[in-house]
């Protein structure tokens, strides 16, 4: 592949899913020039499609009230049903194993709530030492719950010295210590900072092996890599929907939990009245009957125009295919890696894997530059209209989204880097 902007335009010619971008708005800054937006990895790029989905809920709030619920265009009452299926084929999962509902932190301690039940033997928490700052609140904040302290019952993995990313056999290793110590493995399917997408089946096997519950966080793989929740018998997982998925700032999240749980037996729960048998949930009974699968774990109704949008986008999820997304993806950030490497050598070091198994779409940067010198860069490449993301002390962050960028938008981004980066 040719290292040009001409051999880039080319790749866009020769792309099969190059229209779904004109799909999506497109940020502008004052003076009119269209944004270089590398930055889906933070927060999505708006489906033009989602404002038409807000409106008719809209409209039909106007014109029908709480009939609404019944006889909207898209029925108020199952309106987060219809993200089941689509959910479903974005994680590796049966439909009834998904929900879109609350918040990512949120549907965390949800499900810590049935999953972590610590006893005298059993009361360790295993996560990653750098693991997105609201995870290890919300870990921290449920040992608490428990009378547990983290100094002793939070356990950390972090990389070798002198390395950035994690060792799939280090992580298995510090499982099989822990042994019968360990109530719950939390882990991210792809680490926020690095962007280094884990391996997980053979995490989630060596943490069944020890007895432990497996949770994961999807927030940078949902809608990013190929995900199997099903098939690696993951206990529960949980995500946000405003990065890869396009739905909009705080919007709905969503949850899995495996079948095996599907009447949650044994398993104790917070518990709300959208979780109960709708046959019989407005006989307004005291006593709480759970939906089987995931959906029993609702607590209230949805946010019907904070989901609109999330349904507007796995809309065209459908239609682009996550497989078909995923081998763009490979190639899209593969360019931007063999760009980096080729044009700034020396000058910028990649963190992320370099291995397309081991990443998503997000390449993780650090400038060989002291730390005001890198972060003026960052601000130089910003005023060249290339919107990406710094992360204190020192990484840079890219994601080319195979949805909406092109080839030719990384080139221009990895151009202006160039000159960023120079003194």
């Amino acid at each position: 592949m040719r290292l040009d902007l001409a051999g880039a335009l080319a790749q866009d010619a020769a792309d099969p899913l190059a229209s779904f971008a004109a799909q999506f708005h497109h940020p502008f800054d004052d003076a009119g020039r269209r944004l270089v937006y590398l930055c889906g990895h933070s927060l999505g790029l708006q489906p033009k499609s989602a404002a038409q989905y807000v409106e008719q809920e809209l409209k039909d709030w106007q014109r029908l009230g709480v009939l609404g619920h019944h006889v909207a265009a898209r029925p108020w009452i199952r309106y987060h049903e219809q993200a089941a299926a689509p959910l479903a084929a974005l994680v590796g999962a049966d439909e009834s194993e998904v929900v879109a509902m609350n918040s990512l932190t949120v549907n965390l301690h949800l499900m810590m709530v049935s999953f972590f039940r610590p006893d005298l033997k059993r009361n360790r928490v295993l996560i990653e030492k750098s693991a997105f700052p609201s995870d290890r609140y919300a870990v921290v904040s449920q040992l608490a719950f428990h009378g547990l302290n983290a100094a002793e019952h939070l356990v950390e993995i972090e990389p070798r010295p002198g390395e950035r990313t994690l060792r799939t056999e280090d992580v298995i290793h510090r499982i099989e210590q822990e042994g019968a110590a360990l109530a719950l493995v939390l882990l991210p399917s792809v680490q926020y900072l690095t962007g280094q997408s884990l391996d997980l089946a053979p995490m989630i096997d060596a943490a069944r092996r020890a007895g432990a519950v497996v949770g994961l966080d999807l927030a940078h793989g949902i809608g990013n890599t190929l995900l199997s929740l099903h098939e690696w018998n993951v206990d529960f997982a949980a995500w946000c929907s405003y990065k890869y998925l396009n739905a909009g700032p705080g919007a709905i999240g969503g949850c899995f939990v495996h079948e095996r749980h599907a009447r949650g037996l044994g398993l104790p729960r917070f518990a709300g009245w959208w979780g109960h048998d709708p046959a019989v949930r407005f006989q307004m009974g005291p006593e709480f009957h759970p939906i089987p699968g995931a959906q029993g774990w609702q607590i209230s109704n949805p946010p019907v125009l904070s989901a609109a949008p999330l349904l507007a986008s796995l809309e065209i999820f459908q239609r682009a295919g996550i497989r078909r997304l995923r081998e763009k993806s490979i190639a899209l950030t593969g360019y931007l890696q063999r760009l980096i490497e080729t044009l700034l050598p020396g000058l910028v070091d990649i963190v992320t894997p370099s291995a397309a198994s081991e990443r998503g779409c997000q390449l993780s940067l650090r400038i060989a530059r002291s730390h005001a010198a890198a972060r003026r860069s960052h601000d130089l490449l910003a005023a060249a209209g290339v919107v990406a993301d710094w992360r204190e002390p020192d990484v840079l962050r890219l994601a080319p989204i195979p949805l909406y960028n092109s080839y030719s938008d990384v080139f221009t981004a990895v151009d202006a880097l160039s000159k960023a980066v120079r003194p």
